[in-house]
Parts: structure tokens; C-alpha cells; sequence
């Protein structure tokens, strides 16, 4: 495999473990309790501001890990 090839196929995993992790995440508050629409609004909301910015990437990270180890709701 050519360095080209191994680099696009690094980043592609890269980014198949990252929409796991997100879709995992995502799941997750909704079985906490959270409105599905609202987290599809606050997703595209984080896509249409910055698409591939990775702060904004490590915020929405950082919002969910806390949203995780929230008590779930009553």
C-alpha cells in the first residue's frame, strides 16, 4: 500500500470512529431523556458553524461527557 492509500484510509477510520462515537453518544441523551429534534437542531447548528473545526469538536465532546455522567432524568 502506497503512503497516499495508508493516509486516506488512516483518516477514514479516524472518521468512521468519530460518527460512532458521536452516534453513540447522541443515543445515549436521548435515552436520558433528551428531545431527539432539539439534538438534530443542536448538531446542525455545530456543523453549520464550523464543519470540520476541532474545538468545536472537543466542546461538543466536553457538553456530552458531562450530559453522560448526569443522574438521568426523573
Amino acid at each position: 500500500m502506497n503512503l497516499e492509500a495508508a493516509r486516506t484510509a488512516r483518516e477514514s477510520l479516524e472518521l468512521v470512529f468519530q460518527m460512532s462515537n458521536t452516534l453513540s453518544v447522541l443515543v445515549a441523551l436521548c435515552d436520558y431523556g433528551l428531545n431527539p429534534e432539539s439534538l438534530a437542531a443542536l448538531v446542525k447548528e455545530f456543523q453549520r458553524e464550523s464543519p470540520h473545526n476541532a474545538s468545536t469538536s472537543a466542546s461538543l465532546a466536553s457538553t456530552i461527557r458531562t450530559a453522560q455522567t448526569a443522574p438521568p432524568l426523573p
